[in-house]
């Protein structure tokens, strides 16, 4: 299951899990097109593929994305909490609630209800047979995003909080819980805060002197999903060029 994954690095990760033998649930709201594109993509190439729409953010419509995956895919082997928004840069003297609420339903109340539907399938304590669970959190939790997204890196802190007291919660019950926080990449969510070639901009920041590609975190979050990160639960790994 990975949500919000129509495009960017959801998409990229769907590709890289299908390669690697897994049936994908993509996930999407709006872009239909392009999560039926990416299906159809799949699905060509020998890969179990499925597009549901969902909003992450309705709870109502996080049972039923789960519902249908284990319908039409089979049982849950892992959650790739990727679904994620932000708004027009800004600093926050000038944000009101209602963007906070629009960005927190789905970045931090998305990521909850994803979770706990994936734990009370995945978990040995519910009769599951284990799995994983990789939340994508962003290096912004650390650095803040000042006076453009104090709003979004403030969801991501939260999801790096939920990663580590989820992975001790159900450690015991044959689930890890994982994040990776990407830093500068290169995907269409730059365009929904106003500057669609941020990352060229900021990219001199970066130790490496680039920005990075979706590709480059797929691989890391297909590394958490596999058993070759058996011991590893409430790690992170930084996809961030050294930032």
């Amino acid at each position: 299951m990975i949500t919000g994954a129509s495009r960017g690095i959801g998409a990229a990760t769907a590709r890289l899990a299908a390669r690697r033998g897994y049936a994908v649930c993509v996930n999407y709201r709006a872009a239909r097109e392009a999560a039926h594109a990416l299906v159809a993509e799949l699905e060509a190439a020998g890969s179990a593929a499925l597009a549901v729409q969902a909003d992450v953010g309705v709870e109502s419509d996080v049972q039923r994305l789960f519902e249908t995956a284990d319908a039409r895919l089979g049982p849950l082997r892992g959650l790739v909490n990727n679904a994620g928004v932000l708004e027009t840069q800004m600093r926050v003297e000038a944000m009101d609630a209602a963007r906070i609420q629009r960005v927190f339903a789905t970045n931090v109340i998305g990521a909850f209800l994803c979770a706990r539907e994936a734990v009370r399938r995945l978990s040995t304590a519910h009769g599951g047979q284990g799995g994983a669970i990789v939340n994508v959190s962003s290096g912004a939790a650390r650095l803040g995003s000042p006076g453009e997204y104090v709003d979004y890196a403030a969801s991501k802190g939260a999801i790096d909080t939920l990663t580590i007291g989820l992975a001790q919660e159900v450690a015991q019950e044959g689930i890890r819980v994982n994040a990776v926080r990407p830093g500068f990449i290169y995907t269409e969510m730059h365009a929904s805060g106003g500057e669609p070639n941020r990352v060229d901009r900021v990219k001199a920041f970066v130790p490496m002197r680039r920005g990075g590609h979706a590709e480059e975190v797929a691989h890391a979050i297909l590394w958490l999903l596999s058993d070759e990160a058996s011991f590893t639960t409430g790690g992170f790994i930084d996809v961030t060029g050294g930032r």
